[in-house]
């Protein structure tokens, strides 16, 4: 165990994944336990050779009394390592029941605000092969835990738009880690939340071997994603026939997909309500439904995902202040720049009359689901609709092709 090569393992999986000589920061989570300093480590080799600068990302939970000594012990690591350094804290009320998840998700959305302001587009996290055994074996166990990924988007939305995680330690166990840094001299953190044995993955771990992994979970691409069309509403089309062609489980992941991302949401629908719907878009008659805040409509040649725009009777599609030279995302969907005050983003909905005769005309070729929820910037009561027509002050970036895009698995490299 002490003769492996990290090394050699993890950097043609790092060539492969990120884009050399560039001037935005390779970003790393940092917990201080082994498997993230081994990466860390690892990072900074890469980084120093490739000549990218590296940024070192540690979040305290606050949720034991050593973490801020644990974060300063990240502190320490970066500057050692010639790395920047933001130390992140998850600051809101801990809940009484799924501490683990909101914990997890909380970290991700810490973690993509972080990266995204230092321009950063990958995030490289420490979970290794025994994580991976973990996560089924809890599974197994009746919880819901997530297979970690070798590389995809990340799952904090919106806040992680734009951001791949890469997980290059898969193929390995977390006691081969160890037994790389013990031989390089390296001192790690141990959590003792990891040796609770009421935790459920402390007692995943005793039942799973650390020499016996599975097969590194991948991601496969999706060629559905390919074979989509976006409108300006960010409502999704695709022929009802390409569903029909593909694998089943490609077509039951395209449908929880698109409608998530058409939706504008952060929960991927699962299990029988997804399944149902699955089935029903793949036979032949007219569907009408909606899931994960989209609508979904299919008639004998097509499919169209579109946000549902009931959702604003039940507090979404909210008007959004665009602060000048900040940008923001509304609704999940689109995102904002304005570079002058006093501007909103409203859902079109009771608005459309007051649109120029073009645009009406334009918002009229749209279909009638679409039109409810399209963005409008409005204006001491003049309304326009950013995605229609050009609104002096104001550019728009449209996030759900490149969301689904993403999703499907179909970009495979660092965005350059």
């Amino acid at each position: 165990m002490r003769g492996l090569d990290l090394a050699a393992l993890v950097r043609p999986i790092l060539d492969r994944r990120l884009i050399r000589n560039a001037d935005e920061p390779i970003a790393v989570a940092l917990s201080g336990g082994g498997d993230s300093l081994a990466l860390a480590l690892l990072a900074a080799e890469w980084a120093k050779d490739a000549d990218r600068p590296l940024l070192i990302l540690t979040v305290d939970h606050r949720l034991r009394r050593e973490s801020a000594a644990w974060t300063e012990a990240c502190r320490a690591t970066a500057q050692r390592l010639g790395a920047a350094f933001q130390a992140l804290s998850w600051d809101q009320p801990k809940p009484a029941t799924g501490l683990a998840a909101a914990a997890r998700a909380a970290r991700h959305r810490l973690l993509a605000d972080a990266a995204r302001r230092a321009g950063a587009r990958v995030i490289l996290m420490g979970h290794t092969g025994s994580d991976v055994a973990e996560a089924a074996a809890m599974r197994q166990a009746g919880s819901t835990t997530p297979d970690p990924k070798d590389w995809g988007p990340s799952p904090a939305w919106p806040q992680g738009h734009g951001l791949f995680l890469l997980r290059p330690l898969l193929g390995v166990s977390r006691a081969e880690v160890r037994g790389w840094l013990q031989a390089r001299g390296e001192t790690w953190i141990d959590d003792p939340a990891n040796a609770d044995p009421k935790s459920a993955r402390v007692q995943a771990r005793a039942a799973t071997a650390d020499g016996d992994l599975p097969p590194i979970p991948r991601a496969g691409a999706n060629p559905l994603g390919d074979a989509c069309r976006f409108d300006a509403a960010g409502g999704v089309r695709l022929a009802r026939s390409a569903l029909r062609k593909a694998p089943p489980d490609d077509a039951v992941a395209f449908i929880g997909m698109a409608a998530v991302c058409a939706g504008g949401g952060d929960k991927r629908s699962a299990g029988e309500r997804l399944q149902r719907l699955a089935h029903l878009l793949l036979g032949t008659e007219t569907v009408t439904a909606s899931l994960a805040g989209a609508r979904i409509e299919a008639d004998d040649e097509h499919i169209y995902f579109v946000r549902e725009a009931g959702e604003a009777r039940r507090g979404g599609l909210t008007s959004l202040y665009l602060t000048p030279d900040q940008a923001v995302v509304w609704d999940g969907r689109f995102e904002f720049t304005a570079t002058r005050p006093g501007l909103y983003v409203e859902r079109l909905e009771g608005r459309s009359r007051k649109l120029d005769a073009d645009v009406k005309r334009a918002v009229m070729a749209l279909p009638a689901s679409a039109r409810p929820g399209l963005p409008t910037i409005v204006e001491d009561g003049r309304v326009a609709c950013p995605t229609l027509e050009p609104v002096a002050g104001v550019s728009v970036t449209a996030l759900v092709h490149g969301r689904l895009v993403a999703a499907c698995g179909l970009i495979e490299r660092e965005p350059a």
